[in-house]
């Protein structure tokens, strides 16, 4: 398959589709903001949309990485958060293939996002890779051998849910505490602070206000990322990957932190294992879905 393949990022403030060709690189790209409060239909109505005016130089199947737990089997969606409502239960791949008049393959955002690593990204020398995304929660994604690792349920490689020390008093987006989405996301950094000073702010807030040098903020800033790093050395060791990357809006602000708790962590049987920044930025979910539909393609034709 040589033409470009279009790939849609369906989240929960914004949904884009772009045009990837074979080498990861974007062509042409659309965005608009998710209509997510007008319910699931208005959702797809619009990925739809922002796809089919790049369709025609793109013949073949169509790939998508959206918010949400996907169901490997169907492309339908299993569980969702409050981002997108009424999101839980939707058939995103069929619903989308009968509007588009073309396949559909659907996976979650953060495997997307690992996909498009390890295709064009700070992944792309290696074969086994663990990716964090770390936004207001915390995602996960593990890769082999290019190919995303899903888990019974779809669900493999959601690190947010471990426990973390520090993090008893932070509510995770699941509803428990002591989680270790709970501390190191964006959501983390500002309920800390929120706890620490009775300031209620965003989590970006603190990140500035840590680099600025708030000292309540730097604390909060050091804890998450310490937190991030030393779970990271031990999902190595669980994992076994070749490189571990971290993504997302928080990343930047966790890294020094996690990084130097990653490092002094890390079993000396792993000492290799890199700890990376990712690369790709907005782009990673859109390239990691037009791979996605790259691959199955390739598939669907080696099986004729």
């Amino acid at each position: 398959m040589t033409a470009p393949v279009v790939g849609i990022d369906i989240g929960g403030t914004k949904t884009a589709a772009a045009l990837v060709d074979r080498d990861g690189r974007v062509r042409a790209r659309r965005e608009a903001p998710t209509p997510a409060r007008s319910g699931p239909e208005a959702v797809l109505d619009g990925a739809a949309r922002l796809a089919a005016g790049l369709l025609a130089a793109a013949p073949g199947p169509v790939g998508v990485g959206t918010a949400g737990t996907v169901d490997p089997a169907t492309g339908g969606i299993r569980y969702a958060t409050d981002s997108l409502p009424g999101w839980a239960g939707t058939p995103v791949a069929d619903a989308l293939a009968d509007r588009l008049d073309r396949p559909v393959r659907v996976t979650n955002d953060v495997n997307a996002a690992a996909l498009g690593e390890c295709w064009a990204g700070a992944g792309r020398d290696r074969t086994h890779v663990l990716l964090v995304a770390v936004g207001t929660g915390l995602g996960g994604a593990i890769v082999r051998g290019g190919r995303v690792e899903a888990g019974a349920r779809g669900a493999a490689g959601e690190v947010g849910h471990l426990p973390a020390p520090g993090a008893g008093r932070l509510r995770c987006g699941c509803g428990r505490h002591g989680h270790l989405e709970a501390i190191a996301s964006g959501s983390g950094l500002a309920a800390a602070y929120t706890l620490a000073t009775g300031t209620r702010v965003t989590g970006r807030t603190v990140a500035d206000r840590a680099a600025a040098g708030d000292a309540v903020a730097r604390r909060v800033v050091d804890r998450a990322g310490g937190a991030l790093g030393a779970a990271l050395a031990g999902l190595v060791a669980l994992l076994d990957p070749d490189a571990v990357l971290v993504a997302g809006g928080a990343a930047g602000a966790l890294l020094p932190a996690a990084s130097a708790a990653y490092a002094a962590e890390l079993p000396a049987g792993w000492a290799g294992v890199p700890l990376r920044p990712a690369a790709l930025g907005a782009d990673a979910v859109l390239v990691g879905a037009a791979r996605l539909a790259m691959d199955s393609h390739d598939l669907e034709r080696t099986s004729e």
